[in-house]
């Protein structure tokens, strides 16, 4: 079963940079749509950013994080990154990985409900 696994997340000065990694193993990552997602205490989950498959690889991002967040697919490492720069406060969360595997070829999705697998998430925390 596709089991997913972030890293990256720590504590990081507002201003900094933090590049938060998903993976998995025994399965390749190109057939799905991957998407990013954070959750801070008290909120719900919300969608960040997303990816969809290998062969278009098209992207979509939050408003909140438009030109500060990019997210990639890097097929050699089988790996999703989420670099995430000039980072805020109100980006401290723990931020989660997850798929579709019903995906469409040209579009992701940022709502939680369209994933079927996740990760166990990583604490980013953005604080001076």
């Amino acid at each position: 079963q596709l089991q997913l696994v972030e890293s990256g997340g720590g504590l990081v000065q507002p201003g900094g940079s933090l590049r938060l990694s998903c993976t998995t193993s025994g399965f390749t990552l190109d057939g799905y749509s991957i998407g990013w997602f954070r959750q801070a205490p008290g909120k719900e989950r919300e969608g960040v950013s997303c990816i969809s498959p290998r062969l278009y690889s098209t992207t979509m991002y939050a408003d909140s994080v438009k030109g500060r967040f990019t997210i990639s697919r890097d097929h050699a490492k089988n790996t999703i990154y989420l670099q995430m720069n000039s980072l805020k406060p109100e980006d401290t969360a723990v931020y989660y990985c997850a798929a579709d595997v019903t995906p469409s070829p040209w579009v992701c999705s940022m709502d939680t409900g369209q994933y079927d697998r996740w990760g166990q998430g990583t604490q980013v925390t953005v604080s001076s």
